[in-house]
């Protein structure tokens, strides 16, 4: 889905950075940080951004901005908060980006645009369903996996591509049924599958590496159940 820098008007891509800069500012300034001053978890925050480096490089697609991949944003802020998955997943952005360029098909001018679409947007949505699993259902295991991680997945997935495929359109790069017979399809196929592979590694985190999962609490889920 990774938007080449020719496909939106100049004014889209440049205007995509002021918001994308004040999500940064508030992230840096509320983040976490002191989770990463121990080297375990700054490790496996490192390795989730290299994993998903290499997972955002390996995309399908027939046309200019009209690319698969999984995403990954479910589980990263599962595991690190939304505040330190969105500034990871910017940073696989950079990678990904940075390998498009050396390659020749790919630029900085529309990074705005894809890290507000692909990194801000997913991961607000998944913390917002895992608040709202917290609040209106039971404290079980079985929730957690189910409807916070893999429900959660399908849904960032869906609801992604949804967004991309709304903007294509609004920006007249694509018409309508181009992007509902040939793209939009093809993401609700992805979000079952990123659905599944979200749910299995929650499930084996949860089930031997706990505390690389924060949103995840033994106590509460777990205990006397």
């Amino acid at each position: 889905m990774n938007f080449p820098d020719a496909l939106f008007p100049q004014a889209w891509a440049l205007g995509a950075f002021l918001p994308l800069l004040a999500i940064w500012l508030w992230c840096f300034w509320t983040a976490p940080w002191r989770r990463l001053a121990d080297s375990g978890q700054l490790n496996v925050w490192l390795g989730t951004v290299v994993m998903l480096v290499l997972v955002w490089s390996m995309q399908a697609g027939v046309k200019p901005g009209l690319n698969l991949h999984f995403l990954g944003a479910t589980m990263f802020a599962l595991m690190f908060g939304r505040q330190l998955a969105i500034i990871g997943l910017s940073l696989v952005l950079v990678g990904v980006t940075l390998n498009g360029e050396l390659q020749g098909h790919a630029g900085w001018l529309a990074y705005g645009l894809n890290a507000l679409v692909l990194a801000v947007f997913p991961v607000l949505l998944a913390d917002l369903i895992r608040r709202g699993v917290e609040r209106f259902l039971p404290d079980n295991f079985f929730i957690y996996v189910f409807v916070t991680a893999f429900f959660g997945a399908a849904a960032s997935v869906m609801a992604t591509g949804l967004l991309a495929s709304v903007l294509l359109w609004l920006a007249g790069v694509y018409p309508a049924p181009t992007l509902l017979d040939d793209y939009l399809p093809y993401y609700f196929l992805l979000g079952f599958a990123e659905a599944w592979l979200n749910g299995a590694l929650v499930t084996l985190m949860v089930v031997y590496q706990p505390h690389w999962v924060g949103s995840f609490d033994d106590r509460r889920y777990l205990l006397n159940k």
